[in-house]
């Protein structure tokens, strides 16, 4: 296991691998600025991801981080664009953390949802679900049912190249909720409660609690605080109150947001229910740039940063009319910008 820094020595910073959301490859303006979901919580030498959305291990590189300084994945829900590129590193991993036997890289995520959700209002015919055996696998399930999918691959490089398999340099589990908080997948996916510690190491302390994000349940905000600054992630989620407990005073909150005028734009005057459909999700489940600095303003956030952009396209003007709202310090990222949790005038001297 890597070592954490002297105290002092930490600056905690978030690097933003990939700052677009929604399962797409988003086709016009700078086709590289905005790629799929996924950020990285670097503390002293070690760093910590959060989601792995399309062309993360890509973006690891580039920001000169090492794989065998990974030492944990949190997944805040198990939508596609949060979980795409999970598969890809930990099968290209398998020759960068071979030193990592006996000392698996933690992925940690939501468990089984235990029900299928209800079925849009709008559709005509009850859809069919997929895999129905097995319908809604939770992390652990569904990292083993991905490393499965790769067996022909996987097999040839451990039985011909003595690598290693990926269950040995890889543990996935189940975030367990709390008993007794009244959680039901479909009927109360996010009741009021406080967060709940799910990992924590001797540099950081992680923490979760259930956000807005029908039909996905559970979806989680979490919440890294380390001894020298906090930073807050909302995953993918409605305006909920549960968000404001959790981003509680920390130094930098990462909130989704959604630019409903392109909603309008992609659905509004269509009427097909696919389309109409569609449009209801985004309403129930996401964020408007003006909510999340709302959240960010009723939390005492002292910074927000908006990602998970929808769409990843849109011009900066789009984002940036949150600072009307906030008064904090407030970041519009690219990928691989980097964002210190306590910028150098707010630390204070160890």
């Amino acid at each position: 296991m890597t070592t954490a820094s002297a105290p002092g020595e930490l600056r905690p910073r978030i690097v933003t691998l990939g700052t677009a959301g929604g399962p797409r490859w988003w086709k016009s303006g700078s086709a590289h600025r905005r790629t799929g979901i996924a950020t990285a919580v670097v503390v002293g030498e070690n760093f910590y991801l959060v989601d792995c959305g399309h062309g993360v291990g890509r973006r690891i590189n580039e920001a000169g981080l090492r794989m065998r300084d990974l030492r944990g994945i949190f997944l805040t829900h198990l939508h596609s664009d949060h979980t795409v590129d999970l598969a890809s590193l930990a099968i290209f991993g398998l020759y960068e953390l071979g030193e990592r036997r006996g000392d698996p890289v933690r992925i940690i995520g939501p468990g089984d949802r235990g029900k299928l959700p209800h079925a849009s209002p709008r559709a005509v015919v009850p859809p069919t679900p997929l895999a129905p055996e097995c319908p809604t696998p939770g992390t652990a399930k569904m990292f083993e049912l991905l490393m499965r999918a790769h067996a022909t691959d996987l097999n040839d490089r451990i039985i011909d190249s003595l690598r290693p398999s990926p269950f040995e340099l890889f543990e996935a589990s189940d975030i367990r909720l709390p008993e007794g908080i009244g959680y039901d997948a479909n009927q109360n996916p996010t009741p009021d409660m406080e967060p709940f510690v799910i990992f924590r190491d001797d540099v950081v302390t992680v923490s979760a609690i259930l956000v807005e994000h029908p039909p996905v349940a559970p979806a989680f905000g979490l919440r890294f605080d380390t001894a020298e600054g906090s930073v807050t992630f909302s995953g993918d989620t409605a305006y909920t109150p549960n968000m404001v407990r959790l981003a509680r005073d920390t130094d930098l909150l990462l909130h989704e947001a959604i630019d409903f005028g392109f909603i309008e734009e992609m659905y509004g005057s269509k009427t097909d229910e696919g389309s109409r459909a569609a449009r209801d999700h985004h309403y129930k489940s996401h964020t408007s740039v003006v909510d999340a600095a709302r959240v960010a303003r009723e939390a005492g956030a002292r910074q927000l940063a908006l990602h998970h952009l929808v769409p990843g396209t849109a011009p900066d003007a789009v984002w940036r009319q949150a600072a009307d709202h906030f008064d904090g310090g407030f970041h519009v990222p690219d990928d691989l910008d980097v964002i210190e949790l306590r910028p150098a005038a707010d630390r204070i001297p160890v």
